[in-house]
């Protein structure tokens, strides 16, 4: 495969298609999640696939082949010097000001940098301290 997933794919409620098992769909996108950490070239696709968890038809499980075979074909294209966290979670409240926002993010990218210092283990990578970037002046001082 020379993509993870073809461009003209769509994935939608697909009623019609007959059903597979949950369980072995679930644990199919449960290690592509884990995966994609060190595969972000995958990363669009799987979460695409992972929206289709509660009843998975096979159309969609053909898919999450694919992604499979494109990664059997790309083992060389692992990004063993840089891991990626990507993290996807509606507003639940309404920051008062820009140094709260800020403040809130940079608490969650600390969240996440110890999440990929612990990954990094894995990999036998051991990090003393992870930077992590801030631009906004009030929320620096909060800090």
């Amino acid at each position: 495969m020379k993509a993870p997933m073809s461009t003209n794919t769509k994935l939608t409620k697909d009623e019609e298609r007959e059903s597979v098992d949950s369980t072995k769909y679930r644990g199919m996108i449960g290690s592509l999640l884990y995966l994609m950490a060190s595969r972000p070239d995958i990363m669009f696709s799987v979460c695409l696939c992972a929206r289709f968890q509660e009843a998975p038809k096979t159309s969609r499980f053909e898919v999450v082949k694919c992604i499979l075979r494109y990664i059997k074909g790309t083992t060389h294209l692992g990004y063993g010097c840089c891991l990626t966290s990507w993290f996807l979670k509606k507003q639940t409240s309404l920051a008062i000001s820009t140094t709260e926002a800020e403040y809130v993010s940079a608490g969650k990218a600390r969240q996440q940098a110890l999440w990929m210092k612990q990954a990094l283990i894995d990999y036998d990578v051991r990090l003393d301290d992870v930077p992590i970037m801030c631009d906004n002046k009030g929320a620096i001082d909060l800090s």
